[in-house]
């Protein structure tokens, strides 16, 4: 049995990777969101909560795990964030196990993956997709989030892969530095080009 096509989709904070991935999922390629798989496993009744909270004292609430209270607790310390990691990333490695489990009969599948290569990830894929866009676009966006800052926005570009070295790394560039409409365009023919692959 050939199993799916495994497409790694991953870009720099603020490159709109959950857009572009939402865009493979309305052209029909099945998408695995570990983000999402997180938040959910973080969420109210969760399955790391309780793991979470004896590593992270009140970090947690009814709510799941509070975001802001965990932040504070890895943020700028390596061996705290570590310790979440490897509480975190097995977890989410067995859903997309699942995951690829229950599409086992697709011509494809995406990873959403924000740390693909800062990771070594892309040594799992068949196909690194990396979304990206112009510096001051990027950092327009990013700014615009709540409680975001210059500080923070700097510190996590200092985790990343710089964005060039992403698109030199890359299988496909998507530029979401241009219209949502050119945007899908760009994933529509990318899906038929890898699916001609497939075929």
């Amino acid at each position: 049995m050939t199993k799916p096509r495994i497409i790694g989709l991953t870009g720099s904070i603020g490159m709109g990777k959950s857009t572009v991935a939402a865009m493979f999922a309305r052209a029909g390629v099945p998408v695995f969101d570990a983000d999402a798989e997180v938040r959910a496993m973080q969420g109210p009744g969760g399955e790391l909560v309780e793991r979470i909270e004896a590593e992270f004292p009140e970090s947690t609430g009814s709510e799941g795990v509070k975001r802001e209270e965990l932040g504070e607790q890895v943020f700028g310390n390596p061996t705290r964030l570590a310790a979440l990691e490897a509480i975190v990333h097995p977890a989410v490695a067995q859903r997309r196990v699942q995951f690829l489990e229950r599409h086992a009969d697709e011509p494809m599948v995406v990873f959403d993956i924000p740390l693909l290569f800062e990771r070594g990830g892309d040594a799992a894929v068949d196909t690194a997709v990396v979304v990206s866009a112009p510096a001051d676009v990027q950092r327009e966006r990013v700014l615009a989030r709540p409680g975001m800052t210059a500080e923070k926005f700097e510190h996590i570009l200092g985790l990343q892969t710089p964005d060039a070295e992403k698109r030199a790394r890359a299988d496909y560039v998507i530029d979401t530095g241009t219209t949502l409409a050119e945007t899908e365009a760009q994933v529509a023919d990318l899906v038929e080009t890898l699916r001609q692959v497939v075929d």
